[in-house]
């Protein structure tokens, strides 16, 4: 029996992608590339069924039940595709981009369509890198 090769994590967001509507995979991949080109320590998976960013530098110990590399996980809804960011109260939202006041900590971007994407690029790098200066290394 021939041994299955398993999908690499950035594979398996790339076929999920592809899986997608054609419009809808256009501005999902145009989201991943903001988040993956804002740091090389931001690695990508897919978890709860949906393309999620996560850190993947050193960091300090921590339970695992408290997700602290957990960056943002994609959720997709017809007319609208929401960045969840689980610990995105920890950043400082001076730029008014992150939505939501959740008691869990949660954050999230909301985005209509490809131009609303490119508008908000740069905030979102911007938190990106907030959110990664504040990791305990």
């Amino acid at each position: 029996m021939a041994k299955v090769q398993k999908l690499s994590p950035k594979e398996e967001v790339s076929l999920h992608i592809q899986k997608l509507e054609p419009e809808i995979a256009e501005i999902v991949e145009t989201i991943r590339q903001i988040i993956l080109n804002t740091d090389n320590e931001i690695s990508e998976q897919i978890k709860w069924n949906n393309p999620a960013f996560w850190y993947s530098g050193e960091m300090k110990a921590f339970d695992p039940k408290e997700y602290k590399r957990d960056i943002a996980v994609l959720n997709l809804y017809k007319g609208r595709i929401m960045l969840v960011f689980p610990s995105g109260a920890k950043v400082v939202n001076s730029l008014r981009l992150l939505e939501g006041d959740y008691k869990d900590g949660r954050r999230l971007i909301t985005f209509k369509n490809l131009e609303d994407v490119e508008s908000k690029a740069n905030e979102l790098q911007q938190i990106l890198k907030e959110w990664i200066s504040l990791v305990e290394k």
